[in-house]
């Protein structure tokens, strides 16, 4: 029997703006199919935390044009688990939201905050890595984090820097770092005890609203003035008075760089955040041409390399084509090199100024 003191906060209110022409403002990518698969991103983040962590106590967080959208794709959740943001305010308001209302539902939760959008293969490791955690938080006011082993020296990434001469599962963390350039991020590598950022994070609500509290006084007074209506029908009038009057910070930011009682656990499952189409190609299965295919009936002449997505079933010919992401979705047609993939988001902002915010 799964245990009823444990939560999740499933994070799905992003716009994966890398992902056009699939992933738009009004349909982003966690709601997608991405990996053709069967089921979306957000489908497949919940399943594996359900596998730990009771479906009732799975909340998702997500801006308020996506509601419709996650009852959809997510039938068996009920209103109580749907947390809506009025207003864009990046990760730490809604954190500290979600987890006030966690803790006036049950003050002895643990819980786990995920992005819906990532591509985790070894399920049953995670399961095991976030129980570690679990167990760890229920006994220590600890903020806990899963840190991703480097394979490369990737800049895209922020890094954990933990104490090199600890020995136990569970590091204390000395520093977060930002993106690297490219030979800070090898020197990351050399030193051995640094680790992607994967942006998940495992606490008790006590913990958490405890650093609330003392890194980000403002912040938490906002959303303490609202405890006694969270869980109630008076709630959302509150949070739609109070909640654009956040300030616009991240988690990170927030408390994990200020606090002192910050851990990880270099995680045994391999990760991917698949925020780019290049990040997707890497996960996907390839024809003999290295061509990584989805949806798609190809075929490919002198061509390698490629991302090819287009309608269930449309053929596709491509004669001379190599490591170009090729995406056809319905008035859209991208044809792009994979080497320029991060100019993805400047090229939605000149469609949009040239033909229509309807195109993205």
């Amino acid at each position: 029997m799964k245990n009823k003191n444990y939560y999740a906060i499933l994070m799905a209110g992003g716009v994966g703006s890398r992902f056009w022409p699939v992933s738009t403002q009004n349909f982003p990518k966690q709601f997608h199919d991405m990996l053709g698969t069967g089921d979306t991103l957000i489908q497949k983040t919940f399943n594996r935390l359900a596998q730990l962590i009771p479906e009732e106590n799975i909340f998702i967080l997500t801006n308020e044009r996506y509601n419709d959208l996650v009852f959809e794709q997510l039938p068996t959740v009920t209103k109580r688990q749907v947390v809506l943001e009025p207003a864009m305010r990046n990760t730490a308001p809604c954190i500290l939201y979600a987890a006030l209302k966690i803790q006036k539902e049950n003050e002895d939760a643990v819980m786990i905050v995920a992005p819906s959008d990532h591509w985790i293969e070894d399920e049953q490791a995670f399961s095991d890595n976030v129980k570690s955690a679990f167990d760890y938080c229920e006994s220590n006011d600890a903020l806990m984090t899963l840190g991703i082993t480097p394979t490369f020296p990737n800049t895209g990434y922020g890094y954990i820097e933990y104490n090199k001469s600890n020995t136990s599962s569970i590091k204390p963390v000395n520093q977060f770092r930002e993106k690297p350039d490219y030979e800070t991020a090898k020197s990351f590598l050399e030193q051995g005890n640094f680790l992607w950022n994967a942006g998940i994070f495992m606490w008790s609500v006590t913990s958490v609203i405890s650093a609330f509290e003392a890194k980000q006084p403002e912040l938490f007074q906002l959303f303490q003035k609202g405890y006694s209506v969270y869980n109630t029908d008076l709630e959302d009038d509150f949070i739609k008075e109070n909640y654009a009057k956040a300030e616009n910070i991240s988690i990170d930011y927030a408390i994990m760089e200020k606090s002192n009682n910050v851990f990880v656990i270099p995680a045994t499952f391999d990760w991917n955040d698949l925020g780019t189409w290049g990040s997707l190609y890497d996960k996907l299965d390839k024809d003999g041409s290295n061509n990584a295919i989805v949806n798609s009936k190809v075929l490919a002449e002198d061509a390698t390399g490629n991302m090819i997505r287009s309608k269930k079933d449309k053929i596709v010919v491509i004669d001379g084509l190599k490591d170009y992401i090729i995406v056809d979705k319905d008035e859209v047609l991208l044809i792009f090199p994979k080497h320029k993939e991060q100019d993805i988001k400047k090229v939605l902002q000149n469609v949009k100024a040239n033909f229509g915010e309807e195109y993205g």
